[in-house]
């Protein structure tokens, strides 16, 4: 068994793999609560992304002489090109996302939006390019902006996007943020789509489910991207360290 890590600042997701096929995910484990359940599991391999610890803690922590444990920095190989002019500022969950993207899809290009604190976008081809993309502000960034800089707009939480035209100051705020990423999506997607042609769009993140009805295109929503590509490399590294 292989076992993906995606290690935060407060919890972890984990994706539990037997023979490159993911059959149990869990998320929102504590770090302690991941310790335990590592030790519970037992697996043979691990891969851990995460700019919250140090290797020296995480390998204490969760390598034996049964687990061997991999992590996920700019300097471990990829089976994938990146087309990046500064690779080491590359986030590990992009990269991470892009190769999963091309297990799932490996006939085509795709695009891949992750809707998380930030909102990024990524191409990928079919010949293992990542081409680069764009950091965008995330739904809460937007929100808490607004109220940081202003005097007197409030901090909202998101809702249900409203008309496009807001009838009051919270109406008009919660449009321009859930309308407006709406529009951008859309727009990023038309745009990228006259660089590569047959490209699937996918989406993750924890804001993915909300907007992938209210975008102008077909799209995929898979919530296990990171971990999916997390194992690719975790299998691949194991590959090379034959």
């Amino acid at each position: 068994m292989n076992l993906a890590i995606d290690l935060g600042n407060t919890f972890a997701k984990t994706g539990l793999f037997e023979q490159g096929k993911l059959v149990e995910s869990k998320g929102s484990f504590t770090y302690s609560e991941l310790i335990d359940y590592v030790k519970d599991l037992k697996p043979k391999n691990i891969i851990i992304s995460t700019v919250s610890y140090s290797e020296e803690q995480l390998s204490q922590d969760f390598s034996d002489d049964s687990t061997k444990v991999f992590f996920l920095k700019n300097t471990t190989p990829v089976p994938i090109t990146k087309l990046y002019d500064t690779p080491e500022t590359l986030g590990a969950d992009r990269i991470a996302a892009s190769i999963g993207a091309r297990v799932i899809f490996p006939e085509s290009n795709a695009m891949i939006i992750d809707l998380g604190t930030c909102i990024t976008y990524d191409l990928v081809d079919t010949e293992d390019n990542f081409h680069g993309g764009i950091i965008s502000p995330g739904v809460r960034m937007r929100f808490t902006a607004m109220n940081t800089f202003t005097k007197r707009l409030p901090l909202l939480e998101p809702e249900e996007a409203p008309h496009i035209l807001g009838k009051s100051t919270k109406h008009a705020m919660q449009s321009g943020v859930m309308n407006g990423i709406t529009a951008e999506i859309n727009g990023f997607i038309e745009e990228y789509h006259k660089l590569l042609t047959k490209i699937n769009v996918i989406l993750c993140g924890g804001d993915a489910t909300f907007f992938a009805n209210r975008i102008k295109y077909p799209n995929f929503v898979i919530p296990e991207l990171v971990l999916i590509g997390l194992n690719r490399i975790l299998e691949y590294n194991v590959e090379q360290n034959k």
